[in-house]
């Protein structure tokens, strides 16, 4: 008996759209730090907006979630540590450090100080489970590093917002929790019920945390100015709900199923350069030249790391598109 490998017609197809799922996925991420600026330049507080963000996001994805679940609860029960993990840090301080971040820098340079994430998990690998990283990912760590550098632009006239640093850096490390608990979760678990067990999670805590003081609660029904037109204020909720959270993750597991997971979430890394140009184009941000070369850097050193890994899986593969914003 004979086995035919030729490759089926339909596989060329299938690639080219699941890569236009991944730069859809992409898009929709990217335009996260566009909503929520214009939101916190009207008076909304960081929190505030990833609250309302992510409770609109988890109810959205209650219904597919427990669909997708199909009576496998014991799944769920088994993986419940991981879900409250990665709700808590994965998503809701990950996003809070970053919509802070946003606060006080561009969306261009946050987000990229975000990225810095995926070196994290490298330096954690190493230090925890004694991987020690290959050549390659060594010189991506190092060019990611030499663009932080450029991005910050510590030695030209550029003026960098210290506490927004910090907020963008504290945002890496959990992108780079994210990686890490993705790459342990359970391949029982649906992604989506990850997805939307996790924001559940971290809209309980963001809501627990408003309800006592913890967070700074600010929001208003006042127009903001969005794309340089004054718009209603539901409009930046509903895009970073519905565009930036559910469509993100819906199409980005839809991308991963088609392309497999590393080459969705390598494709995702084009996240950075929509952002920038959304940045751009709605808000009429654009970062300096310098940081322009090292945002370049810094992609181009996480693509080495993620070239590295896809050839010899330093890190296991992660389940779902990159959050980062």
């Amino acid at each position: 008996m004979t086995h035919d490998h030729t490759p089926s017609p339909t596989a060329p197809r299938r690639a080219r759209f699941g890569l236009l799922l991944a730069l859809l996925t992409a898009a929709a991420f990217g335009t996260s730090g566009a909503f929520a600026r214009s939101l916190i330049d009207a008076g909304w507080s960081p929190s505030s907006a990833v609250t309302a963000r992510v409770t609109i996001a988890a109810a959205v994805l209650l219904v597919p979630g427990l669909i997708a679940l199909r009576g496998r609860w014991r799944v769920l029960r088994r993986n419940l540590p991981i879900i409250l993990i990665f709700g808590l840090v994965a998503i809701a301080g990950c996003q809070v450090a970053y919509f802070t971040a946003v606060q006080h820098l561009s969306v261009g340079v946050a987000l990229l100080l975000e990225y810095m994430g995926i070196v994290l998990v490298v330096g954690w690998l190493w230090a925890r489970h004694r991987q020690r990283p290959r050549a390659l990912t060594i010189a991506g760590t190092v060019v990611s590093v030499l663009g932080l550098a450029l991005v910050l632009d510590l030695a030209g006239d550029a003026t960098v917002d210290l506490v927004g640093v910090f907020w963008g850096l504290v945002a890496a490390v959990g992108l780079a929790v994210f990686f890490v608990l993705s790459a342990k979760s359970d391949p029982e678990l649906p992604p989506i019920v990850l997805a939307g067990g996790g924001m559940t999670v971290g809209a309980v805590a963001l809501l627990a945390l408003s309800a006592v003081g913890v967070l700074p609660v600010a929001a208003n029904t006042d127009d903001v100015v969005f794309a340089g037109h004054d718009v209603p204020w539901w409009v930046p909720v509903v895009g970073l709900s519905l565009v930036a959270a559910v469509l993100a993750y819906v199409v980005g597991i839809m991308a991963a199923r088609e392309l497999g997971s590393k080459l969705a979430s390598f494709v995702g890394l084009t996240e950075v350069l929509f952002a920038v140009f959304f940045a751009w184009l709605l808000l009429g941000q654009l970062p300096t030249v310098v940081q322009l070369v090292g945002g370049v850097l810094i992609v181009a050193g996480v693509a080495l790391v993620r070239v590295d890994e896809m050839r010899g899986e330093v890190l296991d593969e992660p389940v779902l598109p990159t959050p980062a914003g």
